[in-house]
């Protein structure tokens, strides 16, 4: 089973850009979607759902703004849309229960606009880990854009951004208490090398030089740890400021 995990800043302008291609290549069993930024009445049909895929999503009220999907090949037992509640109101999260696993799709906010929205992003993190760690029991994968950077080897100027959200050292430490609570970074666990990162500032054309940051995941429990078979970063795909980040599994029948 393969599982792909895209921030495509915007699925009309990823969709303009070759997404749907990208799908058919790649055929992932599943694939997780965020920023979406459009409702599926205001994209195509066959974009709103490829051939041979169901959809899920979650908008927020607010038009052109966060958002996440997920086209899966598989139908799961029980989608949720929420973690916490009425606290996370803006369309970040879908959690796919698919009996083997417990998929959850997420999209973190952004802490860059200011304080307030730093410390919504701390709140975020706190009620997610208090979530997941309810249902440890379960075969967890979390995917998404967590939107910080873990360590120095994650982002291509670690000192010149110590003082910027997306490397602070408080939300770094957050991803330390959740490697601490026995979530598995699976790309690390197959690939220890530096210069490998998923987002890249459009404005600066830092792609071009590989100028990025690692701030697209997929975690794992321990005990699914022992079913992923790879986890790759896709920095060839383009379509968005972000890349493609995935994992295979190898799923006993």
């Amino acid at each position: 089973m393969k599982i792909i995990s895209w921030n495509v800043n915007g699925i009309r302008a990823a969709a303009d850009k070759g997404l749907k291609d990208f799908i058919s290549c790649q055929a992932p069993d599943i694939l997780c979607l965020q920023e979406t930024k459009a409702f599926p009445e205001q994209i195509t049909p066959g974009m709103a759902r490829p051939e041979g895929y169901l959809t899920y999503w979650n908008n927020p009220p607010r038009k052109g703004y966060a958002g996440v999907a997920v086209f899966s090949k598989h139908e799961p037992e029980n989608v949720k849309k929420t973690f916490s509640g009425d606290f996370d109101t803006e369309g970040r999260a879908l959690i796919m229960d698919y009996k083997k696993f417990l998929l959850i799709n997420v999209y973190f906010p952004n802490g860059g606009s200011g304080e307030p929205r730093l410390k919504y992003k701390m709140l975020f993190y706190d009620k997610f880990l208090e979530y997941i760690d309810k249902i440890k029991n379960r075969n967890i994968i979390i995917c998404g854009d967590v939107n910080t950077a873990h360590k120095e080897i994650d982002l291509a100027r670690p000192k010149e951004n110590s003082v910027v959200s997306g490397f602070l050292p408080e939300e770094r430490a957050w991803l330390d208490k959740l490697t601490a609570h026995g979530y598995i970074d699976t790309f690390r666990e197959f690939d220890k090398s530096p210069g490998k990162y998923t987002w890249w500032d459009y404005k600066t054309r830092a792609r071009e030089r590989n100028v990025g940051w690692r701030i697209d995941y997929f975690f794992v429990t321990e005990q699914m740890m022992k079913v992923v078979k790879d986890a790759f970063i896709m920095p060839e795909i383009l379509g968005s400021d972000h890349c493609p980040v995935g994992i295979e599994l190898n799923l006993k029948s």
